[in-house]
């Protein structure tokens, strides 16, 4: 009989705390919290990290994805070719010189004109999902008004993940 009232309150306890669980964080900058919410999340990835974003300038990511390289992370990232080909701003050289796999993203070819890829999103262990406007830029934490949204959803995550597959076969390297 105690057995199935401790069962019957522990089933009590937990039901609601799963139901409400937080699988959405939202964040406005400029704002350095931001920043660190995401560097928070590629700090705790064990498997793998896919980046889609048009620009690359944020040292203090670029530097939490070398961390995560080093622990034997696999890092994909892609980047707008226009945005960082000729940048002295972009770390797509300094990933490089790192280890991490850079790609650039193929135009739009079968629509007639090069279009950009100006997506901002990062899949973290095909789980977790980080997108919104802001690009992995200095400015987009220190002075924009930008949006980041991080979700915590399996079934979000693979529709990113589909996302950044077919834009790495679509991509190239300089």
């Amino acid at each position: 009989m105690y057995k199935k009232i401790a069962l019957f309150a522990f089933i009590a306890i937990l039901i609601p705390s799963i139901s409400f669980a937080r699988w959405i964080y939202v964040y406005f900058t400029p704002s350095y919290e931001a920043l660190d919410a995401i560097i928070e999340r590629i700090d705790e990835a064990r498997q793998s990290i896919d980046v889609a974003v048009y620009d690359f300038t944020s040292r203090p990511l670029a530097r939490a994805i070398i961390k995560a390289k080093k622990r034997g992370v696999k890092i994909r990232i892609l980047l707008d070719k226009k945005a960082n080909k000729d940048s002295i701003y972009s770390k797509y050289r300094f990933l490089r010189q790192n280890g991490i796999t850079v790609r650039f993203a193929t135009p739009h070819i079968a629509w007639n004109r090069e279009g950009l890829m100006h997506n901002k999103f990062a899949v973290v262990d095909k789980k977790i999902v980080i997108t919104g406007s802001a690009n992995w830029t200095a400015s987009a934490f220190k002075i924009n008004d930008e949006n980041i949204l991080i979700i915590n959803r399996f079934d979000i995550a693979n529709v990113y993940e589909k996302e950044f597959e077919y834009l790495w076969k679509r991509s190239f390297i300089r």
